[in-house]
């Protein structure tokens, strides 16, 4: 084998082998995915059930080894660390959950909110916070024996625990790891989770106390930085309180063109669709589509021209099987302009036409043998 050869297989070998590692280290992005399916907080609820202390619970959260945290928001490819802060006012304490995200830059993930009642009874809430999972994502475990933890809160004199690790400086068992696959995560993190407790999922928080506190503490540096990644704006399908449903979905064509489309299926039983379109020579166009109970389409576009021009489109197929086309123009001198026309369905009976036809045209037949007999009379 000759040195040219030899070297151009070398150049194969070598491009392979940074393909192969550029999968390698291909960052596991959360905020594409279910929030859950990267911080399970199942599994939260049940490693702080069985902690000693909140010194514990941190430990646990940031194990290399049992790894129940897969996440990785600043996308650097290290799953991220985990602090423990905790906050106190009467028999309420909430323990916040801050993922390590850069210098100075923290942002809660979730908080546990421990109250204990007049009655001596205790509650948790394990509750994500609302950039992350949205609104009144909580989970509420049931803890077959009582957490050891729960008698260290209303000791005397008792000092709420504040982690002291940050970004560059963390406890000497941890190291970090690379970001898994949700599948290889999922596998991973029930086998952590102690099914002698049970977790019961709502959306409704018990403590007022608790809400108060933490918008007194929560940071939210990467949701001020990224409002785009909240959860709000990752989903795509909303469930609104009145009933209606809505989808959208936002596609950066290959050409360029940015395209959006929006659905909504209406509690009345009628359907919207809406599309709208930035071309990259300026234009700007918009589609909705309605679909009505008494089974009327309907459709509407406009078109903004570069040179000044607005166009309007609306088109109705009727139940009864009308047509109507309508047609607004408005023109750069300021001249409107509005066609309308309006189309007949086929008739089904066109034997019923040509026979009036030809009812008319006997008539008429008729009509010119009785003159032309007058005619020769005379």
């Amino acid at each position: 084998m000759n040195k040219g050869k030899i070297t151009s297989l070398l150049l194969v070998l070598l491009f392979t082998m940074n393909g192969l590692l550029a999968q390698d280290v291909t960052t596991v992005n959360a905020l594409n995915d279910e929030i859950s399916d990267h911080l399970d907080l199942e599994a939260v609820a049940s490693i702080f059930g069985d902690a000693k202390d909140l010194d514990d619970f941190e430990v646990r959260l940031n194990d290399p080894k049992t790894q129940i945290s897969n996440l990785d928001l600043n996308e650097d490819n290290n799953v991220d660390y985990l602090r423990v802060v905790e906050t106190a006012e009467n028999n309420t304490h909430v323990i916040a959950i801050q993922a390590v995200l850069g210098e100075d830059i923290f942002q809660d993930v979730a908080t546990l909110e421990v109250e204990e009642d007049n009655g001596g009874k205790t509650s948790v809430q394990v509750v994500g916070d609302v950039y992350m999972y949205g609104s009144n994502y909580v989970i509420e475990p049931v803890y077959i024996h009582r957490p050891v933890l729960f008698s260290l809160f209303w000791r005397p004199f008792y000092r709420p625990y504040r982690s002291a690790f940050y970004w560059g400086y963390y406890p000497k068992h941890f190291h970090f790891w690379h970001p898994h696959h949700v599948h290889a995560y999922r596998k991973n993190v029930h086998v952590h989770i102690n099914v002698r407790h049970s977790y019961k999922h709502t959306h409704v928080r018990k403590s007022a106390t608790a809400v108060h506190i933490h918008k007194k503490t929560r940071r939210n540096d990467f949701g001020n930085k990224y409002p785009n990644k909240s959860y709000a704006v990752r989903t795509t399908g909303v469930n609104k309180t009145n009933g209606t449903k809505k989808r959208v979905v936002g596609v950066n064509q290959a050409d360029g063109d940015k395209y959006r489309v929006a659905g909504v299926n209406k509690p009345d039983g009628t359907k919207k669709r809406v599309a709208g379109v930035n071309k990259e020579d300026g234009t700007k166009k918009r589609i909705a589509g309605v679909n009505q109970a008494d089974g009327d389409k309907y459709r509407a576009a406009g078109v903004n021209k570069p040179d000044g021009t607005k166009k309007r489109v609306v088109a109705v197929n009727k139940a009864d099987g009308t047509k109507k086309k309508a047609f607004g123009v408005q023109k750069p001198n300021g001249d409107k302009k509005v066609v309308k026309t309006k189309r007949k369905p086929k008739s089904k009976n066109k034997h019923k036409t040509k026979a009036r036809k030809g009812k008319k045209g006997a008539k008429k037949a008729k009509g010119k043998t009785a003159k032309s007999k007058r005619k020769k009379k005379h």
